[in-house]
Parts: C-alpha cells; sequence; structure tokens
C-alpha cells in the first residue's frame, strides 16, 4: 500500500514539475502528438499547462512589439549590398519592428515550429525567415530605382516607403504585424562625390537658364519702349501743331509773319 501511494505521489509530483505557465504578456501555443496531425495539434493556451505528455510542447510568443536589426552571429550589424537598375552599388541596413497578430499566433508557431520552443524562438524567426526574406523583397525592389532617382531628394524615401508596403504585405501574410520599417541606404563615397558633381552642373545650368530668360525679359521690354518712343514721334505732326497752335491763339492777338497757318509753315 505504501508504495502504491509513493508511485501516486511520484507520479503528482512528476506532473506537477512537468507544468509551464504561460507568461504574462505572452501568447501560449500548446504542440501535441509531436504535431503529426499539422496544425490541428497546435491549440492557444492559457495559465499553467501540462507538457507531461510526450510529444507535447509549449511555445510561448512574445505579445509585445519586437524590435530587430540585420546582424550577424556575433550580433554586430549587418550591411546589406544591392544593385540599382543602373548596377550601381549601394548599401542598406535595415531596422524594424513588428508583433505576433493574437489571432494568428498559432499559425506563427505552425508555420516556424522546426525553430524550437525556446526564448530564442523570435530570434531564430527573425535570422532564419524574416530577414533572408527581406533581403530578397529589397533586392527586388532596388532593381526598380536608379542611382539618380534613391539619391534626389525625397528618392530615397520613395523606395522605402514603396518597400514598406511590400514587407508590411509579407509580414502579415505570416501572422506578424509590421510597425516600423528603415532601409537606411547608403553609397559609396565615389557615387556621391559623382551625383554631387553632377547636382552642382544642373544647378549652374538652372541658375544660367533663369539668366538668359530675365535677359530676353529685359531685351523683349526695351524694343518695347523702343517701339513706343518711335510711335510718339511719328504722331507729333504740323498738321498737330497747327491744330494746337489754333486752339490756343485767342483771335484777337497780332501775330507777327502772318497768319497762324503762314506762321506755322514758317516754324515748319
Amino acid at each position: 500500500m505504501k508504495n502504491k501511494f509513493n508511485i501516486v505521489f511520484l507520479l503528482f509530483a512528476l506532473t506537477l514539475m512537468s507544468c509551464e505557465r504561460v507568461a504574462p504578456n505572452y501568447y501560449g501555443v500548446l504542440m501535441t502528438n509531436f504535431g503529426k496531425a499539422g496544425k490541428s495539434d497546435y491549440s492557444n493556451a492559457q495559465g499553467r499547462v501540462s507538457t507531461f505528455p510526450p510529444g507535447t510542447e509549449l511555445f510561448q510568443v512574445p505579445a509585445y512589439e519586437q524590435r530587430a536589426e540585420f546582424a550577424d552571429d556575433n550580433g554586430k550589424p549587418r550591411v546589406l549590398h544591392l544593385k540599382a537598375s543602373d548596377n550601381t552599388e549601394f548599401n542598406a541596413s535595415p531596422l524594424y519592428s513588428y508583433k505576433v497578430i493574437k489571432d494568428k499566433a498559432v499559425d506563427v508557431v505552425f508555420q516556424n515550429s522546426q525553430l524550437g520552443s525556446g526564448s530564442d524562438f523570435m530570434r531564430h524567426l527573425e535570422n532564419d525567415v524574416l530577414e533572408p526574406h527581406i533581403y530578397d523583397l529589397i533586392k527586388e525592389r532596388s532593381r526598380s530605382f536608379t542611382t539618380d532617382i534613391l539619391m534626389a531628394e525625397g528618392g530615397s524615401l520613395k523606395f522605402e516607403k514603396d518597400l514598406e508596403e511590400v514587407v508590411k504585405k509579407s509580414f502579415n501574410d505570416k501572422g506578424l504585424e509590421l510597425i516600423t520599417f528603415s532601409a537606411n541606404l547608403d553609397f559609396s563615397d565615389k557615387v556621391k562625390e559623382k551625383i554631387d558633381n553632377r547636382n552642382e552642373v544642373n544647378t549652374n545650368v538652372s541658375v544660367i537658364d533663369q539668366q538668359i530668360i530675365e535677359q530676353r525679359k529685359r531685351n523683349e521690354l526695351a524694343e518695347l519702349r523702343a517701339a513706343e518712343s518711335l510711335i510718339i514721334s511719328k504722331g507729333i505732326t504740323s498738321q498737330i501743331l497747327q491744330q494746337q497752335f489754333i486752339e490756343k491763339w485767342d483771335g484777337k492777338t497780332p501775330l507777327y509773319g502772318g497768319n497762324p497757318v503762314s506762321l506755322i509753315k514758317q516754324i515748319q
């Protein structure tokens, strides 16, 4: 009887020891039967969960925002080497943040259960799944932009906005909500110098064009004034002078040299 009691007590102790509690601010996903039946072997879990039966495993997925950057095995930032559509090389150092969509927690675990259930599940998800996929998307999108467009004012911003929309949709398909994304583009000093020189030339040409337009307007104005003066000078004829003289003469004051008409002729 005593041995039977000891066995029951031992089994009870083992059951307690094999229980895990879903941590606060985490989504619990329980896998049973080694996941052999597919998604049906995965279910949401809360509170204390028994993992005693063989093939049972509890995945704990953070419900809060995850911040990540591309890094190597030593944790140092990893630079992505890309090419624009004109074959110019440039770099990117993406930063992004995301969180698991609550209703998709089971899908996230089911699709990535091969990564393990430990505390490094999310890190493995980033390094082995998300970042290789982001890299492929960046390479594909970079082929749609030239270097001039990327380095022009607002060009890199447009590239990042386009890329962000593509990444967001891809994350959503994986059960994740993309919160922030930045590609952090960078170009070599040689490319920067080349673009700066080109921009300087374009600026100088623009200034010259403005000066040409201004001078052309000045010339047109001078021609208009000359034409106006010519019209005015041609308008002051002897007939006009006669008329103005007659209008101002009172008809009484003696005129030396004859009548008004003859006087005007003398003036001519």
